[in-house]
């Protein structure tokens, strides 16, 4: 109680130091997908360069562990690690119970008993600020949590249609606007994870996206709403070169019926059949190479992945670009194999992103070095004068100085 009522305390005191809430301001939250953080300096992004002049730019923007898509867009919204708002990996199951969450089940993914976080939406919502979604991971989900417009996600959606969606929104009747909307590209994370991060067509996907940047930019300004509107453009993670030569098949160290896996490339969770975990662990260690191995209670708390019922017993992280699996998924990658990936190590920086920020409420020519994602949600409260919730990681305190002062 003590801890909730401090962390109340600081965030009015920084309310203090920073300009006032304008409630006629509307805040866009973008995404693009697996967009690294030095993929700005490739002299490809013209609409982003203008971002950084008349607003915000961050070195780089620091992901949380597993470097996963649905986890950090989780954590962006929540101000949460992923061991405290549950979306541990992209797919996972509930020992307890054997259901499943996995990304691409539209069932699984709208279910509200896998999010026991709070998202960005549902505080603003409580607090009478109208919100709304054209794809965010955990927007879809059934019932009075979502936002109050959402588009459920369809990976084939055209991008213009997403960003006229967004423009329709609001040219609403004032009333019926939402303040706060998010949008979602994957571009260069399907790009980078087919081609490698340094591909030809991974700069043809950075391209299109930063023009796509100065569509919306573009539409704004026609529909009169740009002098009055924020633009956060982030990214969820990174990507590094991996490739078939950096495989490690555990099934060479441990036997495959001894244990269930969940997860696979840069992280892997072992569950032990019953009686075999200390020789499972001991066979690991003992063949540990371009991996690490850990007990979940043992986890490096810099990850903070290890406080959760569904995170698995045994924990193994590749060393970068190197990818850890089994047999089956052996078989189907040499069918497929990928050129690039992320989940790996959060503080390396190929796994950063972007943070990127201008409007009203933020300061002009600002340059900061590496901010959090968790520390995104708190800022976005701070923004639309809302209080954030109490028990959240983030820290406004760490984030809030890119705001313009009174």
């Amino acid at each position: 109680m003590v801890f909730q009522m401090k962390k109340i305390l600081l965030f009015f005191l920084a309310m203090t130091t920073v300009m006032m809430a304008n409630p006629k301001d509307y805040t866009i939250l973008i995404s693009f997908d697996g967009f690294r953080w030095d993929y700005v300096h490739r002299d490809l992004t013209p609409n982003i360069a203008r971002m950084a002049r008349e607003g915000v730019s961050a070195s780089s923007l620091e992901p949380v562990f597993p470097s996963k898509t649905f986890p950090n867009h989780l954590s962006i919204v929540t101000g949460m690690y992923p061991e405290n708002h549950g979306i541990i990996m992209n797919s996972f199951s509930d020992p307890a119970t054997g259901e499943t969450y996995r990304l691409g089940d539209s069932v699984s993914v709208r279910d509200p008993k896998w999010y026991i976080a709070e998202a960005i939406w549902e505080t603003a919502e409580r607090n009478g600020v109208r919100t709304a979604s054209y794809f965010w991971p955990g927007s879809e989900l059934n019932g009075p949590r979502r936002p109050y417009y959402r588009e459920l996600y369809d990976h084939e959606r055209p991008y213009g249609e997403r960003i006229d969606g967004i423009l329709k929104w609001l040219q609403l009747p004032e009333a019926e606007r939402p303040r706060f909307l998010t949008l979602y590209f994957h571009e260069t994370d399907s790009r980078g994870h087919r081609y490698g991060p340094d591909s030809p067509e991974v700069n043809r996907g950075i391209a299109m996206l930063d023009s796509l940047l100065g569509v919306l930019v573009d539409g704004l300004g026609k529909i009169g709403m740009l002098e009055q509107t924020n633009i956060i453009l982030t990214s969820d993670h990174g990507m590094t070169n991996v490739g078939l030569d950096r495989i490690i098949d555990v099934s060479q160290v441990i036997r495959t019926e001894d244990f269930t896996f969940t997860g696979y490339g840069p992280v892997m969770m072992i569950a032990p059949k019953p009686g075999t975990s200390e020789a499972i662990y001991k066979a690991l260690k003992s063949g540990e190479n371009h991996y690490k191995v850990y007990w979940r209670d043992e986890m490096p708390p810099r990850f903070h992945f290890s406080n959760h019922p569904f995170i698995s017993e045994i924990i193994l992280i590749a060393d970068m670009g190197w990818t850890l699996l089994d047999p089956v998924i052996k078989e189907r990658l040499s069918k497929r194999p990928g050129a690039g990936n992320h989940g790996y190590d959060n503080h390396h920086l190929d796994m950063h992103g972007i943070f990127f920020a201008m409007g009203p409420a933020f300061k002009k020519g600002y340059r900061t070095g590496t901010v959090r994602n968790i520390d995104i949600y708190p800022l976005l409260c701070r923004m639309m004068g809302i209080v954030p919730r109490a028990n959240i990681d983030g820290s406004l305190e760490r984030i809030g100085f890119v705001l313009k002062e009174e």
